[in-house]
């Protein structure tokens, strides 16, 4: 039986997988990242492959791009194959759209991190592990956001943002990204400086300086998380390969 291996889809070039590509070398788990931006094209099928892990990035999953539009076509495939499916931002409301959902204008511009409440329901504790019930601090980065989808269960929610986190079947979406680490969230906050500079006053936008003196504190708790994620996104997509 050939190794499981995850696909990837990477939405901008500087948007990598990051700590999410490091849990998996960790544990000898396969991947192939297909960078859009880059040009390349995603996968025709998930045929050679055990589970799917969707990105964020700057564009609206609304806007017309065929990557979006393949990206939904892979995502109802996993689903009807019991393959699991994880959305890190855009790709949690890639999930929800592809799946007949909204997403629009969220009810605040979400930057910085900030903290989630998750649920204590089965899904929730499948999902987030210890940190089901508990209000775990996440770094968000979103101008958009979800609606849950019919079937689906909402286990996280904010107060910016009531839709952060859902899951149906084998699939979670979230609007957190949950893959960050040091370098990428240094490369962010050194991105966005003219970005922030644009957003004074907004509620939920903290300014680069405090998610700097924030991160150290912040990133174990949010990696711990991860590990609880990804955990039980490998759990699913060894039942789906039959590893």
């Amino acid at each position: 039986m050939p190794a499981m291996r995850i696909a990837i889809l990477q939405n901008n070039t500087d948007d990598g997988p990051a700590y999410l590509a490091t849990w998996l070398r960790q544990r000898n788990i396969a991947f192939d990242v297909f960078d859009f931006e880059r040009g390349d094209e995603a996968p025709a099928s998930l045929a050679d492959y055990a589970g799917l892990a969707i990105l964020g990035g700057v564009m609206s999953v609304n806007d017309d791009l065929p990557s979006l539009r393949q990206a939904e076509v892979l995502i109802r495939e996993a689903r009807t194959a019991g393959k699991p499916v994880i959305g890190h931002c855009l790709g949690g409301q890639l999930i929800a759209k592809a799946l007949g959902a909204t997403v629009g204008a969220s009810p605040n511009i979400e930057i910085g991190w900030w903290p989630m409440q998750t649920t204590d329901s089965a899904a929730a504790r499948a999902w987030f592990g210890e940190f089901a019930g508990n209000t775990p601090t996440v770094i968000q980065w979103h101008y958009e956001s979800f609606a849950v989808p019919a079937g689906a269960e909402l286990i996280g929610s904010s107060e910016a943002c009531p839709q952060q986190a859902f899951a149906i079947d084998t699939l979670l979406a979230m609007q957190f990204h949950i893959e960050i680490d040091a370098a990428k969230h240094a490369l962010w906050l050194s991105a966005s400086q003219r970005e922030l500079s644009r957003l004074p006053g907004e509620p939920y936008v903290q300014t680069a300086s405090v998610m700097a003196a924030q991160m150290a504190n912040r990133l174990t708790e949010s990696q711990k998380l991860a590990d609880a994620i990804y955990s039980h996104f490998e759990t699913l997509a060894k039942a789906a390969s039959g590893s």
